[in-house]
């Protein structure tokens, strides 16, 4: 009788902690980690992620890899930071991947922990967003898709939910370049009409050669962009299951449900074997879509509701595993891929997310808003249910913790950034492993962070920090999104925090107020040049050519460029 209550769950089922278990992961899209009851939240209700945080583990230190989805969800996959793999931007416009008809995406030689862990016997799911990159070469070749990235399966967007899938919505993609084209193309059409009026009032003779160049000239330069910027809804926002596309343009009023219907059914399908289900919500990322049921439900407005949508999500999914009596054997992790998005917004409404104390959000390189994220464990029987952790920890850090649960074998041939989570979730290991943590703003090194070993203390070193607009904001209102580089502000001195003092980073130090302001300097100057000496140059996803519309390498259901299909059946779970 002891040993089995030792081994096994109150319902059962074998949970020796050396067996494999599965692996549910859950990332929210932009979400804050001020929006969460259990991070501090009384404005919006998340019950269901409240409950996974009271019975498992919560991080309170944890850290994305980047400060937007691409390169952020590139590090989550790889353990590995996004410059590594060509996964970061030079340029402040692309700093995500922009177009499905790109040839830019995750490289082909990285391998992510969905194929360690398929090469370990697990079933992999990936159910909703994906956002690197589909195909290289032709059409359909489909060299970045996730199934060639160790998915079994795949049902979802091959690129992520926008503003310009919602035709009623403003535009969100390239907003500012848009108005710009739109202007150059009106003053370049004008030419033509121009030159016609010396002509008819016979002031001067203009040839219609000329006239007629003009005209082409301002035909083509409408046409060049046109083509992709006219058609956001049809080109990006698609719904595939796995190599096939299900909806274009994609129904974005059902694609929730639809996700949450295909996440039930994975575990269904595969509740008698090992599996790893990576739910990518859609949620939180505008146009904000919820169910009428959801409408006006928060104190938060139509955020708010987004987030409670997403929350009954997580309880629909936490119910499956009960359902299925796999809780106890399944460790479940929740996140978001990056802070919260404080420039969007509907006149004066506020689209995004709150960061709590936090300074800054998505976008924001290394201000610690736009990178400090949730991060909940939950695993009965293995971790000790309400812990707290405020160690600095990485998404990065999830690679090599699936690694070592299900089995897997690290690469050898490249540098692993993640370090392993289980010794500290489990309470083996007081002391994260991290010592330094580089935070990145495209290719640009913003700022480092040291965790000293000897002590508590977390310093933070910002190198270059966005200037806000309107001064003083907090945020970079007049652009949608901060710069890396040009409209930035260098610090020589650098700018100094004591995070674990000032977690705000609201009290800049100095020589004058910290005695060991130099010695903390010349640390991360050290690190700084260690870290650089282990980079390897990789190819540049984020080049211009690799970053721009190509007709022959969009996705197209149909004849191109006439492409829409509807294959989706009406079969939806019931809201409550």
């Amino acid at each position: 009788m002891s040993l089995c209550c030792l081994f096994c769950g109150v319902d059962g089922t074998f949970t020796t902690r050396n067996s494999r278990p599965n692996i549910v992961l859950l990332m929210a899209d932009d979400l804050g980690v001020g929006d969460l009851c259990c991070y501090g939240n009384n404005s919006v209700s998340t019950p269901n992620v409240d409950r996974l945080a009271s019975e498992g583990v919560m991080l309170t230190q944890h850290l994305a890899a980047a400060s937007m989805c691409t390169p952020s969800r590139a590090a989550f996959l790889t353990g590995r930071y996004p410059i590594r793999s060509g996964m970061v931007s030079p340029y402040n416009l692309n700093r995500a991947l922009t177009w499905l008809g790109g040839s830019s995406g995750l490289p082909t030689n990285e391998t992510t922990f969905a194929k360690l862990l398929q090469h370990r016997g697990y079933r992999t799911g990936l159910i909703g967003k994906w956002h690197l990159g589909l195909s290289c070469a032709s059409r359909n070749d489909h060299c970045y898709h996730p199934l060639n990235h160790g998915f079994h399966y795949f049902y979802g967007m091959p690129f992520g939910l926008l503003s310009d899938c919602q035709a009623s919505r403003k535009p969100e993609l390239h907003r500012w370049l848009r108005i710009r084209l739109w202007v150059s193309t009106a003053l370049i059409g004008l030419v033509p009409f121009l030159l016609l009026i010396p002509k008819f009032a016979r002031w001067f003779s203009v040839p219609w050669k000329v006239i007629f160049f003009f005209a082409l000239l301002a035909f083509l330069f409408f046409t060049s962009w046109y083509s992709s910027y006219g058609f956001i809804r049809r080109w990006n926002c698609i719904l595939m299951r796995n190599h096939e596309i299900i909806q274009q343009p994609m129904k974005e009023e059902k694609v929730a449900s639809l996700l949450l219907k295909e996440a039930l059914a994975f575990i269904e399908r595969y509740k008698r074997e090992p599996f790893l289900l990576f739910f990518s919500f859609l949620h939180v990322h505008t146009p904000l879509i919820s169910k009428e049921k959801f409408v006006g439900h928060s104190k938060y407005g139509r955020y708010g509701d987004n987030v409670e949508e997403m929350d009954w999500m997580v309880g629909k999914i936490l119910d499956a595993l009960d359902r299925e009596r796999l809780a106890n054997h399944t460790l479940v992790y929740f996140t978001s891929d990056n802070g919260g998005h404080l420039e969007s917004l509907d006149g004066g409404t506020q689209l995004g997310g709150w960061n709590g104390i936090y300074k800054g959000g998505k976008g924001m390189g290394g201000w610690e808003g736009g990178i400090r994220v949730p991060g909940i464990f939950r695993w009965p029987t293995v971790l000790e249910a309400g812990r707290v952790i405020s160690e600095p920890t990485s998404l990065m850090d999830i690679y090599p913790t699936l690694s070592y649960i299900g089995g897997g074998i690290l690469p050898q041939d490249r540098v692993i950034d993640g370090q392993n989570l289980m010794p500290l979730l489990e309470g083996r290991a007081s002391h994260s492993h991290h010592e330094f943590l580089f935070h990145y703003c495209g290719v640009y090194l913003h700022t480092v962070r040291w965790h000293q070993k000897d002590c508590a203390t977390v310093w933070k070193v910002h190198y270059v920090t966005p200037k806000f607009y309107p001064e003083g904001t907090g945020a970079c209102y007049g652009s949608g999104v901060c710069s890396c580089s040009g409209d930035v502000t260098y610090h020589d001195p650098p700018l100094l925090f004591d995070i674990s003092r000032d977690p705000s980073e609201a009290i800049p130090l100095n020589p004058d107020n910290e005695p060991l302001f130099d010695s903390v300097i010349k640390k991360m100057e050290a690190a700084i040049k260690e870290h650089r000496g282990t980079l390897t140059p990789a190819p540049q996803q984020f080049s211009v050519f690799n970053t721009i519309w190509k007709p022959w390498l969009q996705p197209c259901c149909g004849t191109f460029p006439f492409c829409g299909c509807d294959k989706e059946d009406d079969i939806l779970p019931t809201a409550p």
